[in-house]
């Protein structure tokens, strides 16, 4: 990246452009609808960015059926960081844990159980049996575990979603949306990736009892390394992914497929999508050396105090415009971390994003005669 050169000014603005665009002659930039989807509802997001690409019925109220579960292992992540509670307790399993219908971990009542080994039966083999334990150890009933859910829920803006059970067993007042849980799948992976390696893992055995995770896409796409299925009547078939290509991750939420092999190939069809028409790129080593007054230092470096991420068409991000504005002239005494105006992306004359920008250096006041000075430099 380059800036062109600021002159003197009352509200600065600095113009700059990608080297590798100068001279180049600008391309076309059409992107083909989303692909139609065999889905009651879906859509993919961009991890990095949290950019919706595509959507549809995203935030329809639907049975989440057994993606209630990364609800259920994210509690029990939180917990686990928190240190109220650790991968090596012993959890005895209670006889409604044991009772609990649907899919199963096959774990035995009044059998003390290590806690790892409940999270990946429920993570692998989606246990039911194995959620009720978990939440009766982490919350002394299910019922109170029930309220962390909802909590975190809220916590993480998902808005449209409510729990009432650590399974996904159907419930009238049990719901959430496809917007919702790729909130949940990102907040996994972002805050717990030393767990989140658990959702690639292809079978778990326990019990003398081999079961085969069901995202049938860890076998057929390299790229994919989780998450989690779900099925009831009501919910109908669904899958949660998510997929790294090419420094970008996507993931992918399907909600009331048909049958197993129609919520794989839809999946497929969404990453696919993504992958091949946008990209990720992060606004790095954005800054500039400014004028300052009154100060000791004749400029500043200003910039972005973080590397934010934009989705954009694939190829686009070299042909965008970055404009830096400042909100006024710049006065010392000036600290590391002020705002002191904002970073504009724009392509053609549509703006992509806007993100504060602040000093990245102090700027001390300088002596009496030197403010003085500058403000008849500043006069003028």
């Amino acid at each position: 990246m380059k800036f062109l050169s600021l002159s003197s000014l009352f509200k600065a603005l600095i113009i700059l452009s990608l080297a590798s665009s100068v001279g180049a002659k600008e391309p076309k930039f059409y992107i083909p609808e989303a692909p139609t989807i065999g889905a009651a509802a879906y859509t993919i997001l961009d991890h990095n960015s949290g950019k919706i690409i595509a959507e549809n019925n995203s935030d329809e109220q639907r049975a989440p059926a057994s993606l209630t579960k990364l609800m259920t292992s994210y509690v029990v992540f939180k917990r686990i960081k928190e240190e109220f509670i650790s991968l090596d307790d012993v959890v005895k399993i209670s006889e409604k844990a044991w009772k609990t219908g649907g899919s199963r971990s096959f774990i035995e009542v009044g059998k003390l159980i290590k806690l790892e080994d409940l999270l990946m039966g429920m993570i692998i083999q989606s246990g039911n049996d194995a959620s009720v334990a978990l939440s009766e150890h982490v919350a002394g009933s299910e019922g109170t575990f029930v309220l962390f859910m909802n909590e975190y829920a809220l916590d993480l803006g998902m808005d449209n979603t409510n729990f009432e059970n650590a399974s996904g067993l159907p419930h009238d007042n049990q719901y959430t949306t496809a917007r919702d849980i790729a909130v949940l799948a990102s907040a996994i992976i972002r805050e717990f990736p030393d767990f989140y390696q658990w959702y690639s893992q292809k079978e778990f055995t326990y019990n003398n009892i081999k079961q085969s995770n069901r995202n049938k896409l860890l076998w057929s796409d390299a790229t994919v390394d989780g998450l989690k299925t779900g099925y009831t009547e009501k919910a109908g078939y669904c899958l949660v992914t998510s997929a790294n290509r090419v420094g970008m991750r996507l993931i992918s939420v399907v909600l009331g497929s048909d049958s197993p092999t129609v919520r794989v190939s839809e999946t497929q069809k969404l990453l696919d999508y993504g992958f091949r028409f946008f990209e990720t790129q992060s606004i790095d080593d954005v800054s500039q050396q400014v004028p300052v007054f009154k100060s000791e230092k004749s400029s500043i470096k200003v910039g972005v105090l973080s590397s934010p991420y934009l989705t954009l068409p694939r190829n686009q991000f070299r042909y965008t415009t970055q404009t830096i504005h400042l909100s006024e002239q710049l006065t010392a005494p000036i600290k590391r971390g002020d705002n002191v105006g904002e970073l504009v992306l724009s392509f053609k004359e549509e703006v992509l994003a806007r993100m504060p920008l602040v000093a990245l250096e102090d700027a001390p006041e300088s002596g009496f005669f030197a403010r003085m000075i500058d403000s008849i430099k500043m006069l003028f």
